[in-house]
């Protein structure tokens, strides 16, 4: 049964402690770290071949190069293995349904209405968020180095869509990030009851990886996770719309790169 969407918040953000079977800090972190440390280590599977294949032909360590598609394989393997994780330690507690909520509203017309707000909210903040970053003296996001690779070839921008922007990030990182993350949070103590302190460390979390976009790449992603988080919690749990909105904002961004790099 879905506490969240029968259970509403107070209007302090507080979620009464009886909403959430509780789990100790101590399993958080052990949680955390193992998914953490496996999506880490599957990220070396397609680059280990690919580096000795390198080698073996005679290009110098410091000329290996990490083409576009092992990096896209990269990025799916990583977030697979950290799924599974992810949706191991769900079982084990017998929440997976839960967590990896992907029913949709009480229709689809809701269910796009809520994705079509979430995509006009995130490229809004996109917009106003770089402008902000500018303002205080970070550098704006720079996706640039992911892009690059997304558009050396009409297969590669294939891949990248279907791969990454739809399967890896739309859907795996709303499992990992507002399912499983927002889960785990919302029942540990001294964060669970407060709605607003779980939204904000999912959404710190979630900004870090974003780190090769620069700290003004780490703050908007964070900007937008949070709006994504909340949206989760509005809909009683669902990610099916947040998987939508996620997979459209990147696949969006890969096509105008690609139509930019083609002229």
């Amino acid at each position: 049964m879905n506490t969240e969407s029968t259970t509403p918040a107070t209007r302090d953000g507080h979620v009464p402690p009886t909403d959430k079977a509780r789990i100790g800090w101590g399993l958080l972190i052990a949680q955390l770290v193992t998914v953490g440390l496996v999506y880490v280590l599957a990220s070396g599977i397609p680059i280990i071949p690919s580096t000795f294949a390198q080698i073996q032909a005679g290009v110098a360590p410091e000329d290996i190069e990490v083409g576009s598609y092992v990096m896209a394989s990269t990025v799916m393997t990583s977030m697979a293995a950290g799924v599974f994780v992810a949706w191991l330690w769900l079982r084990r507690e017998g929440r997976v349904r839960e967590a990896f909520d992907l029913t949709r509203q009480t229709s689809w017309t809701k269910t796009l209405l809520w994705a079509l707000g979430g995509y006009v909210g995130a490229f809004l903040i996109f917009g106003l968020g770089g402008a902000a970053m500018e303002a205080i003296g970070l550098e704006s996001p720079d996706p640039s180095l992911v892009l690059d690779l997304v558009t050396e070839s009409p297969v590669s921008l294939a891949i990248w869509i279907i791969g990454v922007a739809c399967l890896a990030a739309g859907l795996g990182e709303e499992l990992l990030f507002r399912g499983f993350l927002m889960d785990r949070l919302s029942r540990t103590p001294g964060i669970g009851g407060n709605i607003w302190l779980v939204l904000f460390l999912q959404a710190a979390i979630f900004g870090l990886p974003h780190l090769y976009q620069g700290w003004g790449g780490v703050i908007v992603t964070g900007m937008i996770g949070f709006m994504f988080g909340w949206m989760r919690w509005r809909l009683g749990g669902s990610l099916l719309p947040l998987v939508i909105v996620h997979a459209a904002v990147n696949t969006t961004s890969m096509v105008l790169a690609y139509g930019q790099a083609v002229g």
